[in-house]
């Protein structure tokens, strides 16, 4: 009996499949490029944001929605965009004071409080913010807990 060595030069099952999303999705680039609608597709943004919460990181999953290209999106694409966004959050937020902005279908932000009468955004879903900035609760309408929905 002779024993045969085996080289690994296949590639790994996570490889495989980046290529099979840059080949169905073509290559993205990978600077923010709301402003301008040519961000990574819709899929591509959720699949990445996915694959980064498996891992455990929930930030950089919630900070791929920024980036996300709505000028192709169907109002299905954005229901389904702000489902996933919305459950990341959920598991993000889930210790913490966190609120939901929605100002529109297919937008969202969440935020937490900062000083008083101020609050933190700390994810955004399809509006110009950044994570960071920090508004005025009093020119937000209709924001709700983030755990349960209701009334803030």
């Amino acid at each position: 009996m002779t024993a045969t060595r085996i080289t690994r030069s296949e590639a790994t099952l996570e490889e495989l499949v980046d290529r099979l999303i840059d080949a169905v999705f073509g290559e993205q680039p990978t600077t923010p490029a709301v402003a301008s609608g040519t961000g990574p597709s819709l899929a591509r943004t959720i699949h990445d944001a996915r694959r980064l919460a498996r891992a455990g990181n929930l930030d950089a999953a919630l900070g791929r929605f920024t980036e996300l290209d709505r000028s192709a999106a169907t109002d299905c694409d954005l229901g389904w965009a702000y489902t996933e966004f919305l459950q990341l959050a959920r598991r993000r937020f889930a210790a913490e004071e966190a609120l939901l902005y929605r100002p529109a279908s297919g937008r969202a932000a969440i935020m937490t409080p900062h000083r008083e009468g101020l609050l933190e955004v700390r994810a955004v879903l399809g509006l110009r913010w950044r994570a960071g900035k920090v508004v005025s609760r009093r020119s937000l309408r209709g924001l709700r807990r983030l755990g349960n929905g209701g009334p803030s």
